[in-house]
């Protein structure tokens, strides 16, 4: 259970930077939007190497999302892994729970029959 638990969190803490990472993504869309606007009414020169910068933003932010895209498909396999483990921990447990009921019915049974071997070897009505 304390498996689960740990996974539990972790999905959750990587959910909310996940959220905050979408958050702070539409505020750099609007920041950027309006810097274009304002990039148009610059002179062409400053204007030039002012798009030269952002062309390669664009290009920082397509790796970013790339790399966003691949931690949510790991996160994506961790929690089926963890369901996985769940399930599999579950099932141990069942039948850890089966087997220790067999063995101990197979002892009661063994003790049943030690008892009587016993009063068969000394005889069943107890007189000496």
């Amino acid at each position: 259970m304390h498996l689960v638990k740990v996974a539990n969190v972790l999905l959750q803490t990587t959910q909310e930077l996940i959220e905050r990472a979408e958050m702070n993504e539409r505020n750099i869309e609007e920041r950027m939007c309006r810097l274009i606007e304002q990039l148009q009414s610059l002179p062409t020169e400053y204007r030039q190497k002012l798009e030269k910068l952002c062309r390669h933003d664009g290009t920082q932010r397509s790796q970013i999302e790339e790399s966003v895209a691949k931690l949510q498909d790991s996160l994506d396999y961790l929690r089926l892994s963890v369901k996985y483990m769940v399930f599999d921990l579950e099932a141990t447990r069942r039948e850890n729970v089966y087997l220790r009921k067999l063995v101990e019915q197979i002892r009661r049974d063994s003790t049943r029959q030690d008892d009587r071997d016993d009063n068969h070897f000394f005889g069943s009505d107890g007189a000496d």
